[in-house]
């Protein structure tokens, strides 16, 4: 039996490596039930980031990585054929492929000019022939200007040579191409620019537009009986509807959210089920809530069920559905749910040895005013270790995590990117700040005109608050965010004294250089973040850190990846640059071959690695790990 010991905070010893973590970090990502068969992908950073394609357990096309790169951040990569198989983008070079249950693959699109010249994505079978969403980069890469987003129907005659036929285009974007039951009616969402998905969006059906106007319209999906479901914020919180005749039905309405932000294609938040029973996941605040709604109109009831987060919800059945489910002791994990009951069967554990309970960290919501009279909201997670504590009077450091988008969330789920951190005995608090995802349309509407001062302003106000009631140190305060999170914490350092220390990876440094070098999807998203570019440049400046490098006075470390499209790793270079010049300690890793987000293993190890050993130096405290010390510029 192990013995207590009093340790100095971040010098506990842990069970969760950061090797170990990476190496067995294979994920479910989405996932899908076709006649019987359960079909998902999973993430395996342990093959260098290749997202495998798994039929009830067993691997298909192992020479491909499954995904696909339209609006840079990709999803919908593969969707079933409605019959033994499914389609899938190859990642090598962005071509669709029909793949059967056998693993038998033929192309479906013609050979692109150059690899992702075409890139396809959240499709539906219909038919013979498969519908989607398709981004066209030959024009562009020839003449200039912005790629071409259409909706296409492709044959299936395994020559890749079929003709393809354009459904929809015109528009800047579109979104959920879904074929009625009986294939004879067709709906869609497209938007234009400057607006998201999460901003104005229409809907349109058999070719006409059948809502506009009103916010955010998604997630359109036609039910068995032929009757046609949409999610929409007109209300004030993404609900649940029916589309009758040009009006809005209410089928679910609830204080809470029923759809994320569309960073990635075809995440759906809502299954109806054979039988017509419609099944919701909706989000209050952090905790997610799975509710079921009969058909003959009777009361909606909540299922009672052990999670707390729930993604890639999907009929699988009558009274059935499948999901990805987490909760805050239990990693993503692909289960089947009997609608009726509430039981339900595994499809895909997490491929991780389960921990000691004793070393995973709580979260606790929390909620603390911040600027302007405003409150804000977080997931806070205190140290946890089953042998090791505080010595008498000590306070936690506290590592403030700011998510991306910035219209995401802080989700209460297994994050061993987090007990990481607890499992050493530093405290962590997962920040969802004004314009998050959770608390309604006018919370996320609240960072309009305001990104780089109501999120950094929360995320310092999360850290004060949790230092004014006792619960860390206050003068051991870090901070960490990754793409929007990495700009945010880029901000706290350059423009408050509130932290130690911080960490960006792919962090955005220059406003200006992101308005004018940047993808499509996200080319006019600072137009309602910030305002409008050149009109608006001075705020631009003055929220850019890059240009504050005089401000800079707290140690930073930064992670970049060499690939990265969204935020070019030029501007990591710059921030590094100007805390050289200023003999503020930085360290810099560059990550060959990675693209936004790191997903190879040996990155996200020597990455997370890396955090820890320069937060140990700055810090002072002795790491328990056998790890590299890295190299600090000062």
């Amino acid at each position: 039996m192990n013995e207590s010991r009093t340790l100095p905070c971040g010098s506990w010893p842990s069970p969760i490596s950061a090797r170990s973590m990476a190496a067995d970090a294979a994920l479910p990502v989405s996932l899908w039930c076709q006649r019987g068969r359960m079909w998902w992908s999973e993430s395996r950073p342990a093959e260098s980031g290749r997202n495998a394609l798994v039929c009830d357990g067993s691997d298909l096309w192992p020479a491909a990585s499954v995904r696909t790169r339209v609006h840079s951040y990709g999803g919908g990569a593969w969707w079933p054929d409605g019959a033994d198989g499914v389609y899938a983008c190859d990642d090598a070079d962005g071509r669709l492929w029909h793949v059967a249950a056998g693993g038998q693959a033929r192309p479906v699109s013609p050979e692109p000019g150059f690899a992702h010249g075409w890139r396809y994505a959240d499709g539906r079978a219909d038919g013979d022939a498969t519908v989607c969403v398709r981004e066209d980069h030959h024009v562009a890469r020839q003449s200039g200007g912005e790629e071409a987003n259409e909706i296409v129907r492709l044959g299936g005659d395994g020559s890749g040579e079929a003709e393809v036929e354009v459904v929809a285009t015109g528009a800047d974007f579109y979104g959920w191409p879904r074929p009625s039951p009986d294939g004879r009616r067709l709906a869609w969402v497209q938007w234009n620019h400057p607006n998201m998905p999460w901003d104005q969006t229409e809907l349109w059906v058999d070719g006409r537009c059948a809502v506009s106007g009103i916010g955010s319209v998604v997630e359109p999906q036609w039910g068995p009986d032929g009757r046609l479901y949409v999610v929409s914020d007109h209300k004030g919180w993404w609900n649940l509807y029916r589309l009758c005749d040009a009006d809005l039905v209410p089928v679910f309405e609830l204080d809470a959210e029923t759809h994320r932000p569309t960073w990635v294609f075809d995440d759906p938040s809502y299954a109806v089920c054979d039988d017509n029973t419609v099944v919701v996941a909706a989000m209050r605040g952090s905790l997610a809530e799975m509710w079921a709604i009969p058909p003959d109109g009777a009361e909606p009831r909540m299922l009672d069920l052990p999670w707390t987060s729930y993604a890639s919800v999907r009929s699988a059945g009558p009274h059935a559905i499948c999901a990805i489910v987490a909760s805050p002791t239990q990693a993503p994990t692909a289960v089947r749910i009997d609608v009726d009951d509430g039981s339900y069967e595994v499809v895909r554990a997490p491929g991780r040895a389960a921990l000691d309970p004793g070393y995973l960290s709580s979260p606790r919501p929390v909620s603390f005013p911040t600027t302007g009279g405003a409150e804000a909201h977080g997931l806070y997670y205190p140290p946890a270790h089953t042998t090791a504590s505080a010595p008498d009077g000590e306070r936690p450091p506290l590592l403030v995590l700011g998510h991306g988008g910035p219209t995401g969330a802080a989700r209460s789920q297994l994050q061993l990117g987090i007990q990481y951190w607890t499992s050493r005995g530093i405290a962590v608090v997962d920040v969802n700040y004004r314009g998050s995802t959770g608390y309604g349309t006018a919370y996320r509407e609240a960072l309009r005109g305001q990104w780089g001062v109501s999120d950094v302003d929360d995320c310092v106000a999360a850290a004060r608050y949790l230092a004014s009631v006792g619960e860390v140190d206050g003068e051991r305060l870090i901070i960490r965010g990754a793409s929007a999170g990495g700009y945010t914490a880029l901000c706290a350092l350059a423009f408050h004294e509130a932290f130690a220390a911080g960490a960006s990876r792919y962090g955005i440094a220059d406003l200006a250089a992101l308005a004018t070098d940047t993808h499509k999807f996200e080319a006019r998203y600072m137009d309602s973040l910030v305002g409008p570019y050149p009109e608006e440049a001075e705020v631009y400046r003055a929220r850019s850190p890059i240009h504050f490098a005089d401000d800079f006075a707290a140690p930073m470390i930064v992670l970049q990846g060499s690939e990265d499209e969204v935020v070019p790793p030029n501007q990591a270079e710059m921030i590094v640059a100007a805390l050289e010049q200023r003999s503020i300690p930085v360290a810099y890793l560059l990550f060959e071959g990675e693209q936004h987000g790191f997903r190879r293993a040996e990155n996200i190890a020597a990455a997370l690695e890396a955090e820890l050993s320069f937060f140990a130096q700055i810090l002072g405290f002795d790491p328990a790990d056998d790890i590299p010390p890295v190299p600090i510029r000062r």
